[in-house]
């Protein structure tokens, strides 16, 4: 359950805000409990006596009564709006936040459409409470008060009779509201569920996988079944505590029944007699009092069902951040191109260095990875070398003892079969992922040591995943560079080979790419990706199975724009096809997460080896 303690902290902000709005609170209840001081004495005293001026002026009073309530409440709501719309923009952003600092494995193992649900339907679901629960619950809470000490002067043996039914009426509040936080957190994890249908299948890729595989009837079958589940909890949640509301209903409105008894009893035996003019006001101050019970009652089981979407806004907020600054992070700086090094490098998906390495975890040593093997006992992170051994000799790991070095300004190429370990390796080098052991350097510096900001102004990568966002061109490439120039834009189209095809475009740059970038070609869209790193000038560049997808003549256009980017770049080349890498400084070949050759081309081809068996594989391989 979610302490109550740490949903008021989200006010401390609005701490004079609410302040105000306590008091505009007071002054109401106020000013509403006057109305029925004020009949008391019309029906008492101004009619009896005929008494025009006094009835006129406490008519009046009555009016000026029900305008101030009014415009104080207009107020009030104003200014409770105002505080839980900020509160609730603080909550988006700090979710939306959180989100931007997970790691890219934390992506990969959560649906899309439970974090959309989270920061959109979950945080809409306390919008009520944020603006109008704190509002409604301190005022009711006032007005009751107010009421009840009305009540006694009114008459306070008919108070004590009315007030003794009020505590009755809430005991049935807490069990409720735990009903109902299981019912909603329930709820909000089927709309999670179908949030991720939703999102999955009405995507472009979706809608062409499910109209080319024919499967449109099963997915609206799911569909279907989601929502029927979603509806039926929606309609469980909404129907929690009526028929308890009902009768607590009733019971209130059979209150002022005995009210009349009792002040009718009172009159026929001469005990304590109550004139007209108070029995009325009295039962009209207990209308007053039946409404901010009411309130209360609802607000109760609305805060219990908002707690359930606490609990999970706040799991969100509590996820730890798998990679990030370490404490004291410097910038990174570089002087054109920067050496970039991988030693000893061991790395696992599903190990706590991929989800949940710190960044400040074992930097002492780490750059020399061989550290403890060489006194036989510990290595540089204080691990066993007999466990070590006996681990590395399990299954498991992605890359395993990676040794390399690129010198500043050189072209590495890897090269390896499907699985090998190649994209691994540049998430590693981007910092999308920690290695559970060894170090990557760029200029000699622990990228675990660098802020990731300046991290991500020296490496830049071009994925195999081209993404584009639904907007204009120029948008999408100011992404990297916010105050680039229109003349920045063209010179790094032109250097990226895709100036033409934009400029051609009805608006040119201002044409919008579509969902995913959908209007251009695979090669156009990984042309315009090649920009926009361009436009970020990056030292180093990471280029993974960048041509993968593309046919040989597209594969070509691509190929020499990448050539233009990568000059002067220190360059890491992931290759798929071998044609793009045979001009490489070095090409060294993964195989099951290791390193099994390196060298120049025609030194690898000569040699016979895996690389040369890759090269014949490729020359044997029909042409695209």
């Amino acid at each position: 359950m979610v302490p109550v303690r740490r949903v008021a902290g989200l006010f401390v902000g609005y701490r004079r805000r609410l302040a105000g709005l306590v008091a505009l609170l007071v002054l109401q209840a106020g000013v509403s409990v006057s109305a029925p001081f004020l009949l008391r004495e019309i029906l008492d005293r101004a009619i009896p006596a005929r008494d025009v001026p006094l009835l006129s002026l406490l008519a009046l009073g009555m009016l000026a009564s029900a305008a101030g309530t009014a415009a104080l409440s207009a107020v009030t709501n104003r200014l409770s709006n105002v505080i839980g719309q900020g509160i609730m923009h603080d909550v988006r952003v700090a979710v939306y936040d959180h989100l931007q600092r997970m790691s890219l494995g934390w992506f990969t193992r959560t649906r899309a459409g439970d974090t959309l649900s989270r920061i959109t339907s979950d945080i809409a679901g306390v919008d009520a409470v944020l603006t109008n629960t704190v509002t409604a619950m301190v005022q009711s809470g006032v007005s009751a008060l107010a009421v009840a000490v009305a009540l006694v002067v009114l008459n306070w043996q008919l108070a004590l009779v009315a007030l003794v039914v009020v505590p009755g009426m809430l005991l049935l509040t807490p069990r409720l509201g735990r009903r109902r936080r299981a019912v909603v957190g329930n709820r909000q994890r089927r709309m999670g569920r179908l949030t991720s249908l939703i999102t999955e299948s009405l995507s472009v890729s979706g809608i062409l996988l499910a109209k080319t595989m024919g499967n449109r009837d099963e997915l609206r079958d799911r569909f279907a079944a989601e929502s029927r589940e979603v509806s039926r909890l929606e309609i469980a949640a909404s129907m929690m505590g009526r028929w308890s509301t009902a009768s607590r209903r009733a019971s209130l409105v059979a209150v002022p029944a005995v009210v009349y008894w009792l002040a009718g009893v009172q009159f026929a035996h001469g005990i304590h007699p109550s004139t007209l003019g108070t029995v009325v006001a009295f039962t009209s101050m207990l209308n007053r009092l039946v409404s901010p019970i009411g309130t209360m009652q609802g607000i109760g089981a609305g805060v219990s069902s908002s707690m359930a979407l606490f609990g999970r806004i706040f799991e969100v907020l509590d996820l730890p951040v798998e990679v990030a600054d370490a404490p004291g992070a410097t910038p990174l700086r570089t002087t054109g191109s920067a050496e970039v090094a991988l030693r000893d490098v061991w790395f696992r998906y599903d190990g706590p260095g991929s989800d949940h390495a710190s960044a400040a975890n074992g930097h002492a040593g780490v750059a020399d990875g061989h550290a403890g093997a060489a006194d036989g006992h510990r290595d540089a992170s204080g691990d066993s070398v007999r466990d070590r051994a006996s681990e590395d000799r399990g299954g498991g790991w992605t890359l395993r003892g990676i040794d390399l070095t690129v010198p500043a300004g050189r072209r590495l190429a890897i090269v390896g079969a499907t699985g090998s370990g190649k994209t691994s390796l540049a998430y590693l080098i981007a910092r999308l992922y920690d290695p559970q052991r060894g170090a990557v350097t760029i200029g000699g510096t622990d990228v675990r040591t660098v802020t990731l900001d300046s991290l991500a102004d020296v490496v830049g990568l071009v994925s195999q995943e081209t993404y584009l966002f639904h907007d204009t061109v120029a948008a999408n490439l100011r992404f990297a560079r916010p105050e680039a120039t229109d003349a920045d834009l063209v010179a790094a189209c032109r250097a990226a080979r895709i100036h033409e095809a934009v400029a051609a475009l009805p608006d040119g740059y201002d044409t919008v790419v579509g969902e995913r970038g959908f209007r251009f070609s695979g090669g156009e869209r990984q042309r315009l990706a090649i920009a926009r790193v361009l436009l970020r000038d990056p030292p180093v560049l990471v280029l993974d199975e960048a041509t993968s997808a593309l046919d040989t003549g597209t594969e070509r256009e691509v190929q020499l724009a990448l050539d233009v980017a990568a000059a002067g770049r220190t360059t890491i080349a992931i290759a798929h096809r071998l044609s793009t890498v045979r001009d490489a400084d070095e090409i060294v070949v993964l195989h099951a997460g290791s390193v099994v050759e390196r060298g120049r081309h025609a030194d690898l081809v000569a040699a016979g080896g895996r690389y040369a068996a890759l090269v014949a594989d490729a020359d044997h391989a029909p042409a695209s």
